[in-house]
């Protein structure tokens, strides 16, 4: 959590101004109560008016104090806690874009997401839930045991220890019961985002393939399952919070029993105990509603105590997608962030052509998910080459192409590459590796081309577009390559974004090329017509001196291969069958 919070960029001075506020509308609160008990009591002697015109007035003020300060207390909070919660996901967004992108390229997108979403709400909400809480619980607690001390010490001590149940052992005990529900909602909860995007991004091709229904059975299991821990957590914040009413009626009790005199004579008292007059009508009064008072402030701390343990299951999380990233924490950003330092992954692209050796490679996400070949697969791809892998869906073609591009750890063997002279050459640095769902920015055209090669000129732009047949589309908008494509991949059709995903690819200087579903989305001529210009050789998209590995569903990829000798396949077998 201090990890986390530092990573948030908190600053004493904001989180001290929400505690201060906090404590002024509980005294508030807690010297209206006592204010109120004389007043009653006073009253009901009835002296005349001016006598109370003081109180009377101060019981106005307490009363308006109590409502200014709570009002301004959550405004300070929130606003902390959203500005956090801002800060917090640009950092992580900045220090994953400077990190490994080996590392970002496992992550699960339902787990980024719920740890971008959900976890750092979580950070968020330990603050308002949580920290100020607690801090104006203990502020008011002490100052309700001082209060009641000076009207009575038994009264006092009873009241600090009834305060400790209520606002301390509860809280702790209903974390400590509730931390394995949390984290078992959590777990589901992310399995549900996972099943959902999966629906969301793959709908046309779950349905052709009849997963849909078992991809929402999975969702709506995961969400029952997260109802079902939630529930559980439940149960034992219900019953911590059980203290607080009982604590309350100890204490009052026994302020009961002091006032009515079965134990005025126990020394403490304000009033003339020795001489045995008893507690004044006022000092009763004070005594029976002070606890009620003071227990405002501790009831919410049993849901304090959950939500920091549900908040430090959160920043556990997050705090590992961040050292996951791995971007070195030297020197330092404002607010505690460390400022990123060129990693390995920070690298000049190899210029020159490559040979790429693979020996006896098995690949997968984990190491639990492991596929290929029993006894591994063993090629070599010269420069220049082409081939094409193919294999039915969940095959391990996108893993194995991860895993040639450096970003996915061998399972088992070696991927290796060499230039002309044998020396070994950065796998990461020689390869440019498109993804099935590449990004497309919220930004022009240029722009999403430049992230490629940011030193390219109109000319070559404009030839790369041509090359993949968006030329066309591209003289037909507004600002020609300068229209800005608002909403990114919303902005364009899936056929538009895989051709602008190959245009990158063409300008990038990288000797190695791996395409993974380069046609997806294009009609079946369109997309025979572009595989035949990717996989040749001579006259094709690519240069004859860089290498090409392409993954592909399309149903002529094989009839395409026999008639480009160059071009080898590499057929992936089912799961099943291996």
């Amino acid at each position: 959590m201090r990890r986390a919070f530092a990573f948030l960029g908190l600053q004493g001075r904001p989180l001290a101004k929400s505690i201060l506020l906090g404590v002024g509308g509980s005294l508030s609160a807690l010297g209206l109560a006592a204010l109120s008990a004389w007043l009653i009591t006073r009253a009901w002697q009835m002296p005349p008016v001016l006598y109370l015109s003081v109180a009377i007035t101060s019981v106005r003020a307490l009363g308006i104090s109590r409502g200014v300060f709570r009002y301004l207390e959550r405004l300070a909070t929130h606003d902390l806690a959203l500005g956090a919660m801002a800060t917090a996901r640009e950092r992580v967004y900045r220090r994953l874009a400077a990190g490994d992108p080996a590392y970002s390229v496992t992550l699960r997108r339902g787990d980024l997401l719920a740890r971008t979403g959900d976890d750092i709400d979580e950070i968020g909400n330990a603050l308002i839930r949580g920290v100020v809480p607690i801090a104006v619980g203990a502020v008011t607690g002490v100052a309700a045991v001082i209060i009641m001390g000076l009207v009575s010490w038994w009264a006092a001590l009873i009241l600090a220890v009834a305060l400790v149940v209520s606002g301390l052992v509860a809280p702790w005990l209903a974390a400590r019961g509730s931390a394995r529900s949390i984290g078992d909602s959590s777990a589901a909860a992310t399995r549900s985002s996972e099943a959902a995007l999966a629906a969301l991004w793959h709908a046309p091709e779950l349905t052709v393939a009849r997963r849909r229904e078992h991809v929402l059975a999975a969702a709506r299991a995961a969400d029952t399952e997260a109802l079902a821990a939630a529930d559980r957590g439940l149960r034992h914040e219900a019953a911590a919070a059980a203290a607080t009413p009982l604590s309350v009626g100890i204490s009052v009790l026994a302020a009961c029993l002091i006032g009515i005199g079965l134990v005025s004579s126990v020394p403490g008292s304000l009033a003339s105990v020795a001489s045995g007059e008893g507690l004044t009508p006022m000092i009763l009064g004070v005594l029976i509603l002070l606890p009620l008072s003071a227990f405002e402030s501790t009831g919410p701390l049993t849901e304090a105590g959950i939500q920091i343990e549900r908040s430090r299951q959160s920043a556990a999380r997050v705090m590992a997608l961040v050292d996951g990233a791995g971007a070195s924490e030297v020197g330092s950003e404002p607010g505690g962030v460390a400022a990123h330092d060129p990693g390995p992954w920070d690298r000049e692209i190899h210029p020159g052509p490559v040979t790429i050796d693979v020996d006896a490679l098995r690949w997968g996400w984990s190491s639990t998910n492991v596929t290929g070949p029993a006894d591994g697969l063993s090629m070599t791809v010269p420069p220049g080459g082409r081939m094409m892998v193919v294999g039915p869906s969940g095959s391990g073609k996108s893993a194995l192409m991860l895993t040639l591009a450096g970003l996915l750890e061998a399972r088992a063997g070696t991927v290796g590459c060499r230039d002309g002279t044998a020396d070994p050459v950065d796998l990461r640095a020689a390869v440019c590796y498109v993804a099935e769902e590449g990004h497309v920015f919220s930004t022009t055209v240029r722009e999403n081309l430049l992230v490629a090669r940011g030193d390219a000129d109109d000319a070559e732009l404009i030839a790369a577009l041509d090359a993949v047949g968006l030329r066309a589309w591209v003289a037909g908008l507004p600002d020609g390559i300068d229209t800005a494509l608002t909403g990114g991949a919303d902005a364009v059709s899936g056929g538009q974004r895989r051709r602008l995903l190959l245009a990158r690819a063409l300008l990038h200087p990288a000797p190695v090329v791996l395409l993974d579903e380069p046609t997806e989305h294009l009609d079946a001529d369109d997309a025979a017509m572009l595989l035949r210009g990717l996989i040749a050789a001579e006259g094709g998209l690519f240069a004859s001196s860089k290498t090409v590995v392409i993954v592909t569903h399309h149903a002529g990829a094989q009839d395409l291969s026999l008639a480009n000798p160059s071009c080898a396949v590499l057929e992936i077998e089912p799961v099943a069958t291996r």
